[in-house]
């Protein structure tokens, strides 16, 4: 067996086997995505561990399993931490083979678990039915089965003996410990599994009229902003000096000077970006449009210094890719966030919130402070409601005073 990338000769067990053919097709996959050619080697030498327990135990390539390859790798450790690598290599592998037809579909996650069949159908009519994007239709599934999970427990999940007492219940639950954003996500994610269930059939009373409403004021929030010069001081110690730097300093910019959320860095491509016309297109999560706004000067430079000398060559169309292999999309938000947080930490800013909407605010209000009206400052940050934009003039008292009513009477 001969491969121009890793010498497959030199592991042993791989000359026969259910998991041979397999071999080569796996190489060229984590190849493509950037793997080293040691680490190449280190994960084909796993794999040829796991091909002799099959060929020991008399099993095929159809027996590749989680629960197979949990095991093996178990008893592989003896009693040792296993590190992410060995983890992954066995995820991709049961990837490849289910790919390829050997292995049937992976029906669920969890499949040992009793509520896992309704969560799944609940995910099918958030998608199919309501239109949500997949953001929402995971978080609300998450939800979803923390709730089955604590009304059931291990028990035989039976939907049709749910009440609305029940929802309320968990909601009251799960209060103490959660913050009212996320109590405000559990009602909406309860609700629309209320309807799911009196739509499907399983229960006769639609259960998402009994789930009471959040208490939360229209602009009683004051959002967490850092002054102009703070956040310069945070752009110039950003630290450019390695791949990853220059990465978070584009990236950085762009939260700074456009005031993009974190998941539309996440989303921008390659072709979202009109180099000769110095425009960029931000397709956003919520309704999957795309706004176009001018590029800034500096935010292009650097993302031209990125392309140029740091991101990785892969088949991947986003602009921003993890540095070490697997060489893919940046995976969520809470990554903005934390690129956020160590840059306010380098550059020694306290702040009460560190995620990257705190540049969003931060431009918002120094947009405010210089004169720019609340109409043009909801057309840059794409608000689709004047309300989003109309708690920013609370941070600005001047700007307060130009729409205050008079007092009756007059002043004394």
């Amino acid at each position: 067996m001969q491969h121009s990338f890793v010498p497959l000769e030199t592991v042993g067990g791989l000359h026969r086997g259910p998991l041979c053919p397999y071999v080569e097709p796996y190489v060229a996959l984590v190849a493509q995505q950037g793997y080293k050619p040691n680490g190449v080697l280190a994960q084909v030498r796993l794999i040829a561990a796991l091909n002799c327990l099959l060929v020991r135990t008399r099993r095929d390539a159809r027996d590749v399993e989680p629960e197979l390859t949990a095991r093996f790798l178990r008893r592989r450790l003896r009693g040792r931490e296993a590190c992410g690598g060995e983890w992954a290599t066995l995820r991709r592998l049961t990837a490849l083979l289910r790919q390829s037809g050997v292995t049937a579909r992976k029906q669920s996650a969890c499949p040992h678990r009793p509520n896992t069949r309704v969560v799944d159908t609940f995910c099918e009519y958030l998608r199919k039915e309501r239109g949500l994007s997949l953001h929402t239709v995971t978080a609300y599934a998450r939800w979803a089965d923390r709730f089955l999970s604590w009304r059931f427990a291990a028990g035989r999940v039976c939907v049709r003996r749910l009440t609305g007492r029940d929802l309320t219940a968990f909601i009251q639950h799960r209060a103490s410990q959660a913050s009212q954003a996320e109590l405000c996500h559990l009602v909406a994610a309860l609700r629309a599994l209320g309807r799911f269930l009196h739509y499907s059939g399983r229960v006769a009373r639609d259960l998402s009229t009994a789930i009471p409403a959040v208490a939360r004021w229209s602009l009683a929030d004051v959002p967490v902003y850092l002054p102009a010069e703070t956040v310069e001081r945070v752009l110039a110690r950003c630290g450019r000096s390695t791949p990853c730097g220059r990465r978070n300093y584009a990236i950085l910019l762009l939260l700074a000077r456009l005031g993009l959320r974190g998941g539309e860095v996440l989303r921008l491509e390659l072709e979202d970006i009109d180099w000769e016309a110095g425009r960029i297109a931000i397709r956003s999560g919520k309704n999957g449009q795309a706004a176009r706004l001018p590029l800034p000067a500096d935010a292009g430079a650097a993302i031209t210094e990125y392309l140029r000398r740091d991101r990785p060559r892969c088949a991947s169309r986003r602009v921003f890719l993890r540095v070490n292999a697997p060489h893919a999309g940046l995976s969520a938000s809470p990554v903005i966030s934390m690129v956020v947080g160590k840059a306010l930490d380098r550059a020694g800013v306290s702040a009460v919130r560190k995620g990257a909407h705190v540049f969003r605010h931060s431009l918002a209000t120094t947009m405010l402070g210089r004169g720019t009206s609340l109409l043009e400052i909801g057309q840059i940050l794409r608000h689709r409601s004047p309300k989003s934009t109309a708690i920013y003039a609370k941070v600005e008292l001047e700007t307060l005073r130009t729409i205050a009513l008079p007092w009756p009477g007059g002043a004394a």
